[in-house]
């Protein structure tokens, strides 16, 4: 998972009214991977000190998570950027990526307009897409993590079960409290250590199930007709594939998987849109028939880049086609939530 960075993210999928079945990927020694994509409800975005250049959301330097700082990893093709950027905060001034050597004067204005040291608040739809995104991207590991223990890897599995909990919950434990959510922090670290200390246990399975509960008891926080909107849920599934994208193009290298982490998350991510998307697919091809049939086309040639949990030696997809496939996703979600 990565730090939340500040993915440019367009609309995305799926009425949830559960988060449940994301097929997700296998896990290596790679760094964490969780990116929290940018909304596009910009009318109900404020921010502090800092401008949103053409309606994108910066990535804050200083706070992102791994998966958010993945994306200029795999933008500038720059092997454990991400590890990079969070060992050398704080930063006085996004220059000071330059000054403090992690990136080049050429790498960084490659991405300068991404990056900010700013916070950025967020109300409204925006801020319900970025609580629902995040809950996504907690369900897309976890999904991974089940995965990975039903083929008998709990090693690898751990960190998957470690990311949500790591590095995501801090961003969403504030809005837990103000939509009076019960908090699963210490649900999701028991799981964990569980996992930790004794792979074998039998409580796992049960202990695992209850995590995953209460992540859905945390999405009933948004309000129904929300969930099963489609121009909402477009939202977050493009927030979701906009992570996926950063993950994937983090965990290729010289055609060739080099990072199981982020194959594995961005799998997880992209199979949980698709459950999403398939809640709202009804309506969308009565409502939308043509956005529908470029989603849906999109979608299922997507899944096809993650063919199992375990990363193929050659990438299926590359990068770019990748890429082009979730710009398509979110090119055609904008004709709905315009």
């Amino acid at each position: 998972m990565l730090g939340f960075r500040s993915l440019f993210l367009t609309v995305a999928t799926a009425g949830l009214v559960t988060l449940a079945g994301c097929n997700n990927a296998n896990t290596t020694n790679n760094t964490s991977t969780e990116t929290t994509p940018a909304t596009t409800a910009a009318s109900n975005t404020e921010t502090t000190k800092h401008d949103h250049g053409g309606g994108k959301k910066k990535v804050n330097i200083n706070t992102a998570i791994l998966s958010e700082l993945d994306k200029f990893e795999a933008q500038l093709g720059v092997p454990a950027l991400s590890n990079k950027i969070q060992a050398s905060r704080p930063y006085g001034s996004p220059e000071d990526l330059v000054s403090k050597k992690v990136i080049t004067q050429q790498q960084f204005d490659q991405i300068k307009d991404q990056v900010t040291i700013e916070d950025i608040v967020l109300t409204g739809e925006a801020k319900d897409v970025d609580y629902m995104t995040k809950l996504g991207l907690m369900k897309g590991h976890l999904i991974v993590a089940k995965e990975l223990l039903d083929q008998q890897k709990p090693e690898q599995a751990e960190p998957h079960i470690g990311h949500p909990v790591e590095e995501i919950y801090v961003d969403v434990e504030e809005q837990l409290q103000e939509r009076n959510v019960k908090e699963f922090k210490t649900t999701l670290i028991s799981l964990q250590d569980q996992l930790k200390s004794n792979p074998k246990n039998e409580k796992i399975g049960a202990n695992f199930e209850t995590s995953m509960q209460a992540i859905d008891g945390a999405i009933e926080g948004i309000s129904e007709a929300q969930r099963t909107s489609p121009k909402f849920v477009l939202q977050v599934i493009n927030g979701l594939l906009e992570a996926a994208d950063a993950e994937y193009g983090a965990a290729v290298a010289n055609n060739k998987i080099t990072a199981d982490i982020e194959y594995q998350d961005s799998r997880g991510f992209v199979n949980y849109a698709n459950t999403l998307y398939k809640n709202i697919s009804q309506q969308m091809a009565k409502e939308n028939p043509d956005a529908h049939k470029q989603i849906q086309t999109s979608l299922t040639e997507l899944t096809k880049a993650w063919p199992s949990v375990t990363a193929p030696a050659a990438p299926v997809k590359t990068p770019e086609q990748v890429s082009q496939l979730i710009a398509t996703i979110g090119q055609n979600s904008q004709k709905v939530v315009k």
